[in-house]
């Protein structure tokens, strides 16, 4: 399980269906180091934090694995690491193998899976298509979202180390799919409302 880019980028206003909109999903590489925080990386930023943003979206994970595919699905787009606003493009980390709460470490950075990614409009602003919104969830492939436990530096390359795997076994693909149909497998979803390393807003929305 490796990095494979490190990507940030600050908010930025773009004109959208004749408005303009601050959004902050345009990521870009950086080559140096960054800092990790509990909020977010180091020249990261977001947007709207009533609904981006926080201790439980901090760093945004997209694998790498999942790009093949949507080159794909849109092949008259042009896809750069970052494409999908994740700050960490990674290999080896598929949605299906990994548990809510799940920890990992990279050096002396400690993180822990919280929870998949459900977008907004704005990933359709970042693709110049509506239609993202949807196809995004319904492709499972929706990346993830690491809450910070320690802060320190991370940098292309580094490898990411699995520190303990949560007991409950409900992984983020689980999460997904409760999101698209929750009563298509009850005994999970009454398991996933207990689910104490998931967001409350989740558990919240589950129990509902």
């Amino acid at each position: 399980m490796k990095i494979v880019s490190v990507n940030v980028g600050l908010p930025r206003e773009v004109t959208w269906k004749g408005k303009t909109v601050s959004t902050g999903i345009f990521k870009a590489p950086v080559s140096d180091r960054v800092m990790v925080r509990s909020l977010n990386l180091d020249g990261d930023g977001q947007a709207d934090l009533t609904v981006h943003g926080g201790v439980d979206k901090a760093v945004y994970v997209y694998p790498f694995e999942h790009y093949d595919y949507w080159r794909d699905e849109l092949p008259n787009t042009e896809l750069t690491l970052g494409n999908f606003g994740e700050n960490f493009t990674t290999t080896g980390m598929r949605e299906e193998d990994l548990n809510i709460g799940d920890r990992f470490q990279i050096g002396d950075v400690e993180l822990m899976v919280s929870q998949p990614r459900m977008p907004c409009y704005k990933l359709g602003i970042r693709f110049g298509r509506p239609d993202m919104v949807k196809r995004f969830p319904a492709s499972r492939r929706t990346g993830f979202y690491f809450r910070v436990l320690q802060e320190g530096e991370v940098g292309v390359g580094d490898t990411l180390e699995l520190v303990s795997r949560d007991e409950n076994n409900i992984t983020v693909a689980d999460i997904t799919q409760l999101y698209i149909n929750a009563e298509g497998n009850p005994e999970l979803l009454h398991r996933a409302a207990q689910l104490e390393a998931l967001p409350k807003s989740w558990r919240n929305y589950f129990q509902r």
